[in-house]
Order: C-alpha cells, then sequence, then structure tokens
C-alpha cells in the first residue's frame, strides 16, 4: 500500500513477541515462568548482598529491612537461590536484632543516667 498526502500509513510496531492476551504465568508460559525465576534470583541475590554489606559497613535500618523484605519476596516466588534469599533474611535480620539492642541499651543508659541525676546532685 502506498502513502497518498490525504492518506498516511501507519507504521505499527512488531508484536512477535508479545503475549497472547489470555496467557498468564499460570498458563504455562515459558517467558513468564523464565522472567519471574529471573526477578526471583535477582532478589534473592540482593537480599544476601545487603545482608552482607549491613554487617561490614554497620548499616543499622534501611538496608537490612530493605533485605529482609525482598528477600521474603524472592522466598514467597520460590526462587532457584533460596539458600541465596535465606542467608539475606537471616543475615539482614541479625543485623536488624542488633539495631534494636543497641538502641535499647542506649535508651537504658540515657534513662538510668537521667534518674541518678537527682542522687549526684545531692
Amino acid at each position: 500500500m502506498t502513502a497518498n498526502a490525504s492518506h498516511p500509513v501507519t507504521v505499527l510496531p512488531n508484536f512477535a513477541h508479545a503475549p497472547e492476551p489470555g496467557a498468564s504465568p499460570a498458563s504455562g508460559d515459558d517467558r513468564y515462568r523464565a522472567s519471574e525465576e529471573g526477578e526471583s534470583s535477582a532478589l534473592a541475590l540482593t537480599s544476601f548482598l545487603l545482608g552482607i554489606a549491613s554487617i561490614v559497613f554497620g548499616w543499622t535500618f534501611v538496608a537490612p529491612l530493605t533485605g529482609i523484605i525482598l528477600g521474603s519476596i524472592a522466598l514467597r516466588r520460590r526462587a532457584d537461590d533460596r539458600k541465596l534469599a535465606l542467608w539475606g533474611v537471616w543475615l539482614n535480620g541479625v543485623m536488624l536484632a542488633l539495631t534494636v539492642l543497641a538502641l535499647l541499651a542506649v535508651l537504658a543508659l540515657v534513662g538510668f543516667g537521667l534518674l541518678a541525676i537527682p542522687f549526684i546532685a545531692a
């Protein structure tokens, strides 16, 4: 078909690799499964790396919390790298627990210090 000035030809993108309208991960489409497994593996690896970085660099709250969330998502998606996701969740959980314990210890020391002020002044 040729294009004339009154009727331009519209070129549509090639949708040969697009999923069918009714296709879903449950319908057995391997493209979805491969994509989901790749994302789960990336989430597991990210969780693991955040756990190690949290411990090595002393990141205390945001990184461990993010690592726990990403590791949990990877575990729910049944990632192939389940061990990495578990290690990530555990490392981040340990770092978050140590942060909470340190915060409680600091608050307890400050509280005891405030309670001791009347006895020191007397």
